[in-house]
């Protein structure tokens, strides 16, 4: 594990990143992350009937828009071209919520691993907003990094 903060110089003063020397490569992340709620709000949320909408859609379109701006939101990110979005919202497969699910690429001198993370977050962040006056003890759980491939620091996946 590398011990150096890349957004941080010799004098310790936040920094972006220079990319600029950087060779493009293809790059993707895949992240994921859930929101545990009482079996009426998950009842609710699949059947396309809460009071907000298609919950499931709106959170899937949220993810993917959060996406392309993750640069907006987080400071040191770059603003990156993204070739592929694709943000997946499902019942969890035990019947206790929702689980999304972000896989992010592009070709570029940096990785897309702050575009997934935040296309989950978001999409989570909108499902609890949609269904909240159903259910305001849902929780926002396991927000995670699954895999990354490409660029210098090289592959990882979560076991």
């Amino acid at each position: 594990m590398e011990n150096r903060l890349t957004h941080l110089d010799a004098d310790g003063r936040a920094r972006m990143v220079d990319v600029s020397g950087k060779e493009s490569t293809a790059r993707e992340a895949v992240a994921s992350g859930r929101i545990l709620m009482h079996p009426q709000t998950l009842a609710l949320a699949v059947s396309g009937q809460g009071k907000k909408g298609e919950v499931m859609a709106v959170a899937q379109i949220a993810g993917i828009m959060a996406a392309k701006r993750t640069s907006d939101l987080i400071p040191m990110c770059h603003p990156l071209s993204l070739s592929s979005v694709k943000v997946e919202v499902d019942p969890s497969a035990d019947g206790s919520g929702l689980q999304v699910t972000a896989r992010v690429k592009t070709t570029g001198p940096t990785g897309v691993e702050m575009e997934a993370l935040t296309a989950v977050s978001v999409a989570l962040l909108t499902v609890y907003d949609m269904l909240k006056a159903a259910d305001k003890g849902m929780t926002i759980e396991a927000v995670q990094l699954l895999h990354k491939s490409g660029g210098a620091s090289g592959d990882f996946r979560r076991v």
